[in-house]
Formats: structure tokens, C-alpha cells, sequence
């Protein structure tokens, strides 16, 4: 998917907070113009192709009806205690071909229960209504803050729990399977996605799918508990298959604040966030939270608008289309592997060599000379990830010139170059691949100046 959107929204939106006690009154949830078309429809204009809603954030206050707590939308102002954002939500997300996430904290601050075998149960029963109410959801993501001071009914004490073991993550899990076998499944450990390990949404340079994730201390891990950095390049020869999600905020806190309405990123901020994010082979989880009304700030729709623009801008036309292909080298001499592969669209048709090619190249010859100042690169990811190092070169003056080098390419790699080029031919050579490449895609883009 490459691109989707969080939603962080609750009563912290109305106190002013980031981090709920759980001891705030939900009367004080109440959205003004509370419109989940305008929220879903500037999303997509931003180019987000799903959604992941709060459902519940630290403080403990559920947006839909829950019959596990009274501290919900059905205690508050809002719609006279009739309402229900993660319905209204769903069916504006599902009516304008968004997908639809929940994220459902593990710690709870205004539950007596948390810290017990009870609370547990009761968090299952939360995951369940979200995902037998609302239709399909394709993710499930689950923070690592778990655990400290909180309300917890009027106790108002500090509760601890061993953050490997309390939750019974893999049967939680399981549910999860049981109720949206589709669902894939975030947190610190995956077990489908991870976290990259920052709240800045970049990737490393080089990043690999693959990932074992390690606790802080060197043994079991958990939700809260990993060696963060190392979920930003992944594991070269990690044992899972899980790619990074690189979560960040359009503004400096994750709930909508009035004194950040003049702190939103820009749209060139965006883009930088976008190539060092998708560009590196994860997925651009970006933050937009609604504000008192209901409606996303206008400051964070028109940003949101202009990055959108951007995209659709660039990656509307692949300049290298109709280019004559040429390789050293074709698996088994079969078409079926040829270089036009790279031209087709299709992420699963590629290019690849004989097992004994070490270091293949393959070359695009342009009907007319092309300007363009972005390449972008895929791997068949059914086939894992391959490529360990690559160079691109155009033709100049009789001879090729590198303007571009990486390591790791994945489902995407985006090559955004200093200054445009413009040239007949193109090459990608393949410096490091321990096995035989399974290119998809060589594409040549031109990204217009951001205003």
C-alpha cells in the first residue's frame, strides 16, 4: 500500500494532551462538526490509500460503543451518547475506497482492571467488537506504552507488568487471525510488520525486510520491549519476513493541538518523508488529527492536498515506457525473464539471470531524449530480497556515467537525484546480489519543482 494515514483522536484532543491520566470526564469528547467524509475525502487526497483510527489511545476512552467499560462515546456529550466515530469512519473510508485499521492500546489508565488476568480478557473482548462490527480492517496495530501511573478506577497508584508475558501476545494474536485472517498485525515485533524503532518516519539507507527482533536486555521480546534502532535497517539474514512501517506526526504532537496549527510540515517536508520512508522498501504511515470540530485543520488539508498533487504529478507517467531493453543476459535464454519486464507495470513479472551471472546489467535505449530526476527500483518481493548493492548510469558523451548507487531495493527504491538529467539510454547494473536478481521495475520520473 505504501502510503496510509493515522488518525489520533480522543478526549486528549479536547484537554490539550498528549497522554491521557484516564480520569477525564467523557462528557468532554464532543466534535462540533464531527465529518467523517471531509476527514476520509482529505486523506485521499493526500494520496493515503487506508486509515488507522485511535480507537482507544492510554487514557482508556473507547470511540465506538463498547459494552466492556462505561468510559466511552456512550457517556459523552457527542450525539447525545448515540455516536459512533469508528462507524462513521469506516463506512466514509469504505465509500471512498480507503481501508480501514484500528489501533487498540494494550495499557489502559482508567480501568481498575489493568494489571490483572481480567483486564486481558476485557482487551480481547475490544479487539473482538472491533473486528466482528465494522467489516474488514487490513491492519491491527498495538503500541509498545504499556504500564505506569494512571486513574485505574480512583486508585490513582502506578501498575507495572512484565511486558513479555502480561498480554499473552501469540493468543491475542490468534484471535486476530480467527476475526480478520487478512489483517496483518504491528507492533515492535511484528509478527506481520514492525515498527522501524523512531517516530521520525525514515527508514535506513539500506533496510531489509527480514527481522528478528531482540529485547532491550538481548532475550525475549515484546511490545515495548525491543532494541529499537535495529528495526530501522532490519536483519540481512533476519529469519521473518517483516517490513518496516514508519509512523510520524504532519505536526510536532500526535494529537491536535491549537498552539502546533502553525507547525504543520510542509509539502516539500512530506516528500522528503515520502522518499526516505516508501523510498527505502517500507510503508509511510502519516499522522493528520483531527481537531475539536471533528474536521482535519485546514493548515494540515492544504499540506496534505500539495503532497498529494506532488505524487500523483510524478509517478503519473514512467518516462522510460516504449525504451528498447538490452541485457547480458537472460535466465535460461526464456522470454518469460526478459528485460521488457521491466516495463510492463507489473510487480511480479521481472528480469533475471542464470544462477552463475554474478553481476548482471541490463540497459534502456529512450525513443528521444528523457529529462527526469527520480528512478525508481522494484524486486519481486514474492521472491524475497535479493539485490545487496546496484549503480545507475546514463550515456554522456560516448560513455556511461554513474549518477546514482544503493544497496537494498525491496518492494520500492526511489533514487532522487540531485539535479535532473536528460539522456538516450539508461543502465542499472547489479554490483552485489548473492543469488540471481528478480527485477520488476526500472522507471524513470520527473518530479516537478515543489512550491
Amino acid at each position: 500500500m505504501e502510503t496510509y494515514a493515522f488518525l489520533h483522536f480522543t478526549v486528549n484532543t479536547f484537554t490539550d494532551k498528549e497522554w491521557g491520566y484516564g480520569d477525564e470526564d467523557p462528557a468532554l469528547f464532543n466534535p462540533s462538526a464531527f465529518d467523517a467524509h471531509a476527514i476520509i475525502g482529505a486523506l485521499k487526497a493526500g494520496g493515503m490509500k487506508g486509515v488507522i483510527l485511535t480507537c482507544k489511545h492510554h487514557d482508556g476512552f473507547c470511540l465506538w460503543p463498547t459494552r466492556t467499560t462505561e468510559h466511552s462515546v456512550r457517556k459523552s456529550s457527542w450525539r447525545n451518547g448515540k455516536g459512533d466515530v469508528v462507524r462513521e469512519l469506516t463506512e466514509a473510508a469504505l465509500l471512498q475506497g480507503l481501508k480501514f485499521g484500528v489501533y487498540l492500546s494494550p495499557w489502559d489508565r482508567n480501568t481498575p482492571l489493568y494489571g490483572t488476568s481480567k483486564y486481558v480478557a476485557m482487551y480481547r473482548e475490544q479487539l473482538r467488537e472491533l473486528l466482528t462490527g465494522y467489516g474488514p480492517v487490513f491492519e491491527v496495530w498495538h503500541d509498545g506504552a504499556n504500564g505506569g501511573d494512571g486513574y485505574y478506577g480512583g486508585a490513582r497508584e502506578k501498575r507495572l507488568i512484565d511486558k513479555r508475558t502480561y498480554y499473552g501476545w501469540p493468543q491475542t494474536w490468534e484471535l486476530v487471525r480467527s476475526l480478520q485472517p487478512d489483517a496483518v498485525i504491528f507492533s515492535d515485533v511484528g509478527p506481520d510488520i514492525r515498527w522501524v524503532g523512531n517516530e521520525s518516519g525514515i527508514a535506513g539507507e539500506t533496510c531489509w525486510a527480514t527481522y528478528d527482533p531482540v529485547g532491550e536486555d538481548g532475550g525475549m521480546p515484546a511490545p515495548g520491549f525491543v532494541r529499537a534502532q535495529e528495526g530501522e535497517t532490519g536483519h540481512r539474514h533476519g529469519s521473518r519476513w517483516m517490513p518496516a512501517e514508519c509512523d510520524v506526526s504532519i505536526r510536532p504532537g500526535w494529537f491536535w493541538h491549537p498552539a502546533e496549527d502553525a507547525r504543520v510540515k510542509t509539502p516539500g517536508e512530506l516528500i522528503d518523508l515520502y522518499y526516505k520512508s516508501t523510498g527505502r522498501g517500507a510503508s509511510f504511515l502519516l499522522n493528520v488529527p483531527p481537531d475539536r470540530r471533528g474536521l482535519l485543520h485546514e493548515n494540515d488539508v492544504a499540506s496534505l492536498r500539495r503532497f498529494g498533487d506532488l505524487l500523483r504529478a510524478t509517478f503519473s507517467e514512467n518516462l522510460a515506457l516504449g525504451a528498447d531493453a538490452h541485457t547480458t543476459t537472460v535466465r535460461g535464454n526464456d522470454p518469460s525473464f526478459g528485460p521488457l519486464n521491466l516495463l510492463d507495470g507489473d510487480r511480479y513479472t521481472y528480469w533475471s539471470t542464470d544462477d552463475s551471472v554474478a553481476m548482471p546489467e541490463v540497459s534502456l535505449e529512450l525513443q528521444r531524449p528523457v529529462t527526469f530526476n527520480v528512478v525508481r527500483l522494484r524486486e519481486n518481493i514474492r521472491l524475497g530480497q535479493r539485490v545487496e548493492a546496484f549503480a545507475v548510469e546514463r550515456w554522456e558523451q560516448g560513455a556511461w556515467k554513474k549518477i546514482a548507487e544503493g544497496t537494498s531495493i525491496g518492494s520500492c527504491r526511489l533514487i532522487r537525484l540531485g539535479e535532473a538529467v536528460t539522456t538516450t539510454k539508461v543502465r542499472l547494473r547489479i554490483t552485489r546480489c548473492p543469488v540471481c536478481p528478480a527485477i520488476s521495475e526500472l522507471g524513470l520520473y520527473r518530479q516537478p519543482a515543489i512550491s
